[in-house]
């Protein structure tokens, strides 16, 4: 398995298999097969809410795997309006950062070149093959804006320093 399949989720396929293979069908159907003979209403009646209660609990179980494994899926999935506006709001993020600070060539064509792969046909590409970009790009973005704003900071605060001290 991968490192970052959650314990919840581990947890969900487990919960799963044994909803599964616990051949419920089959144990209604016996239950009801072995009723055809009976003439006691008390236990016909006791039998069928059994049965029924038996059906609701595994009902109220899969409905919570299912809620398991859609939180999981909306935690990685991201919508073609909400790609669309990461593009525009990306464009927009590194043109600011370049501004903070003088980039060499290099450094604006991977910046220039990050913004092309983050359109909305690339990132549905990369998502349906399983990729996690909120991993993989969310993570970067943040170290490199977090270096730019601690270097404007850090010449900012060079500068008020120097002042003070003469």
């Amino acid at each position: 398995m991968e490192q970052y399949i959650s314990e919840a989720l581990v947890k969900a396929g487990i919960d799963l298999a044994t909803l599964t293979f616990k051949g419920t069908t089959t144990l209604v159907n016996s239950k009801i097969k072995s009723l055809k003979d009976e003439r006691n209403t008390e236990k016909l009646r006791n039998t069928y809410d059994e049965i029924i209660n038996e059906l609701l609990s595994e009902r109220e179980q899969a409905i919570r795997i299912a809620q398991v494994y859609k939180e999981e899926y909306e935690r990685v999935n991201i919508g073609d309006e909400d790609i669309e506006y990461l593009h525009k709001t990306l464009v927009q993020v590194i043109s600011l950062l370049s501004s903070f600070s003088v980039m060499e060539d290099e450094k604006q064509d991977s910046m220039t070149q990050l913004v092309a792969l983050l359109n909305k046909d690339t990132l549905k590409t990369m998502q349906l093959l399983g990729f996690n970009y909120k991993e993989a790009i969310g993570e970067p973005l943040t170290e490199v804006c977090s270096n730019a704003i601690r270097e404007k900071l850090g010449g900012v605060k060079n500068r008020q320093h120097k002042k003070s001290s003469r």
